[in-house]
């Protein structure tokens, strides 16, 4: 495993560059999760009549058990997950600036640009153009499309792959939680974690995602996405 994107990574052989979205293509310091994580809250107390603090055990538990929080509700409860999607996606995301230098990464990059989400289309093609960038994906992979399985269930790797006839040994993964990069490293895919830098992770996701320093499925570690991007070696265009 590589810590640093100045070794020149190799990366000459991804044909698709397969992004998460959130914490991921924007830092979470901007604590938009933040926001997510409270809306999750207020719909599980409204649902079952509880207060703020089993709302919040619950929710950590349905994330931790299920997947996502969402899975847990649907299973447990019941419910219907285009009310819960369209109550936790009511978001400021204005709190998210430009990203000129991902924008420049980004395009440098041959092949498919692909985002893989465990949110909905609609909140994807929010944040991307907040960021500047939604120009540069070529689709966008959301829970609805994985038919509600999330990451890091294989069954979603299996509709996404299916979907856009991704070959992984062909394709990297970028994301910030690692247990969602182990099933990509099982089938092949070169696996990329990117982290906050310390002391700027948003408080609603403080402490997921912490891999071991040598975990097996992830190849490459980064707190700078465009930085990483702008240093790897890639394939020729033509």
């Amino acid at each position: 495993m590589q810590n640093s994107p100045r070794l020149q990574a190799d990366f000459s052989h991804v044909e698709d560059w397969v992004f998460d979205l959130d914490n991921t293509l924007y830092s979470p310091s901007h604590n938009l999760f933040s926001q997510i994580d409270a809306k999750m809250r207020s719909f599980i107390c409204e649902l079952l009549g509880v207060d703020t603090d089993e709302a919040y055990r619950l929710q950590k538990l349905y994330f931790r058990e299920h997947g996502t929080t969402l899975s847990g509700l649907m299973k447990i409860h019941n419910i219907k997950p285009e009310r819960f999607l369209e109550h936790v996606h009511d978001l400021d995301v204005t709190i998210i600036p430009e990203d000129p230098a991902l924008e420049s990464a980004l395009a440098a990059l041959p092949g498919r640009r692909l985002v893989y989400t465990n949110g909905t289309v609609k909140h994807a093609e929010r944040v991307l153009k907040r960021i500047g960038i939604d120009h540069l994906m070529h689709d966008i992979f959301d829970i609805v499309h994985a038919e509600y399985h999330p990451k890091p269930k294989m069954e979603s790797f299996d509709r996404f792959l299916l979907r856009h006839g991704v070959t992984p040994k062909q394709a990297a993964m970028f994301e910030d939680l690692d247990r969602n990069l182990a099933p990509a490293h099982q089938l092949g895919m070169t696996t990329v974690l990117v982290r906050a830098p310390e002391g700027h992770a948003d408080p609603a996701v403080r402490g997921w995602g912490e891999a071991a320093a040598d975990a097996k499925h992830i190849d490459y570690r980064t707190e700078n996405l465009a930085a990483f991007l702008s240093t790897i070696r890639l394939r020729s265009k033509t």
